[in-house]
Order: C-alpha cells, then sequence, then structure tokens
C-alpha cells in the first residue's frame, strides 16, 4: 500500500508512501490514490483533506519514467486519462483540498498540486513541468490549470523552458498560496485547515464550485450562476445560523 490516509479533528490526511521512488506515481499508485480520495471526500465527519508525500526529498516527482518507456500510445492514453480522473476528483471534491507541497513537485505532481484548492510549500519546493525535455507535452492537465492559475505568459515559459522554479519564485507567481520553513509545512496545513473548519460546509462547497465554473464557463454566465446560489442559501439553515450569529455577536454553530 502506497496511499496512507487518516483522520484527526476533521481533517483528512493523504500521504503518498512511496520515497524510495521520490513518491512517483505508476498505475498501481494511482489507483490507490482515486479510492483514497473518494474514501476522505465521502466520509462525512471530514471538513478538509491535506495531500503530502512521504520523506524530505519529495511531493510527488511526477510519473514513474520507467513505466512510461514501456508505454505505447494507447496505454498512454489511458494513463493520461486516470491522471485527469484523480486531478478531477481533487479540483471538484466539495471539501478543500490542500496541498502540503515539500521537494521536488515535477511533472505529474505539480499537476496534483494544481488540482488542489490551496497549495503550501516548504521553502526546499522545486517545481517544474519538464515533459518537453523527454518529448512529451503535461498529460494531467498542466497545459489547461497552469495558465489559469499563474497566467498564459508564465506558464508557457514553465511549460516549453522544463525549467524548474522555486518556492519563493511560485509564490511570486501565484502558484502557492504561502511559503513555510519546512518542519512547519503539515502545521501551517492545519492551521488553514482550523480556520476554513470555522466556515459554513454549504458555502465551502458552493464556493469550491462557483470558483470552478469561473474556469470553464464565460463571465455573464457564471455570474447568474454565482447569483442563483447566493440566492438558494437564504433557505439553509446554515445560513440562517450564520447570520443570526454575526447579528447575536456570538461564533455560529455549524
Amino acid at each position: 500500500m502506497y496511499v496512507k490516509t487518516s483522520v484527526k479533528k476533521s481533517i483528512g490526511y493523504l500521504n503518498i508512501d512511496r520515497p524510495e521512488s521520490l513518491n512517483a506515481m505508476n498505475e498501481e499508485v494511482l489507483d490507490e490514490f482515486i479510492s483514497k480520495i473518494n474514501d476522505l471526500t465521502s466520509e462525512p465527519t471530514i471538513r478538509v483533506i491535506i495531500i503530502s508525500g512521504s520523506g524530505d526529498k519529495a511531493f510527488i516527482a511526477g510519473a514513474d519514467i520507467k513505466l512510461m518507456q514501456q508505454m505505447d500510445s494507447k496505454k498512454a492514453l489511458s494513463f493520461a486519462e486516470k491522471g485527469h480522473r484523480l486531478t478531477k476528483l481533487i479540483e471538484s471534491s466539495k471539501k478543500p483540498i490542500i496541498a502540503a507541497i515539500n521537494g521536488y513537485a515535477f511533472g505529474g505532481g505539480t499537476e496534483i498540486a494544481l488540482a488542489c484548492h490551496l497549495r503550501l510549500a516548504s521553502e526546499d519546493a522545486i517545481f517544474a513541468q519538464p515533459e518537453v525535455k523527454i518529448g512529451l507535452v503535461p498529460g494531467w492537465g498542466g497545459t489547461q490549470r497552469l495558465p489559469n492559475i499563474v497566467g498564459k505568459g508564465i506558464a508557457s515559459e514553465m511549460i516549453l523552458t522544463g525549467g524548474n522554479v522555486s518556492a519563493e519564485r511560485a509564490f511570486e507567481i501565484g502558484l502557492v498560496n504561502k511559503v513555510v520553513k519546512k518542519d512547519n509545512l503539515i502545521s501551517e496545513c492545519e492551521m488553514v485547515a482550523k480556520l476554513i473548519i470555522s466556515n459554513s460546509p454549504n458555502a465551502i462547497a458552493e464556493s469550491i464550485s462557483l470558483i470552478n465554473v469561473s474556469s470553464n464557463e464565460p463571465t455573464d454566465a457564471g455570474l447568474k450562476i454565482e447569483a442563483k446560489k447566493f440566492s438558494e442559501l437564504f433557505d439553509s439553515d446554515e445560513t440562517f445560523e450564520g447570520l443570526s450569529a454575526f447579528i447575536e455577536k456570538r461564533p455560529p454553530k455549524y
């Protein structure tokens, strides 16, 4: 088993435990990853999920190159589609998913991080989309999600040069939300998770959905969907509690 999970105080933890291979993704790890994400997102006691990689060297160092060397186009398509299935599960989760990124996040590692709702990086984190160096293009959503997050120009630079991006530079371009000391990475993610948990679960879920709409719909269409979701929440118990708590100057009970 290469993917380990645990739950503590409404936070789900998912750890890729293949440090001898820099937590690289093969078919077995991908299948486990997909299964475990489904388990965590369907667990009602979990409000936020944190994804991390084992060891000191890597978050996820991309796909297993030895495996890829043996692929033909049919197998490669299946592998890419499985990666898309994973990243879509992460991106569409109604529970926020935070990437805790230490060390290498190359290729698929960057792409998995891109699918997460928030990204915190340790000072030694290094990002890259180096696929062009081995005659490929990003296969798990890098060409689609990276421009949405850092802009077309920066995304083009990363993808076309295949060069490394330091944690500091990643913060400057908006690739990560925060850079923290390596020893504090998980605790910093937990602090963010606790802030999220203090808010309305329904409002969090709908906000994620609406943010995703912004990447797929024209602005006018997105605004209509936003207005509809905004108004619908007025019929929910959570919204009534939130408004009442604010007026009564007390913490809400969600």
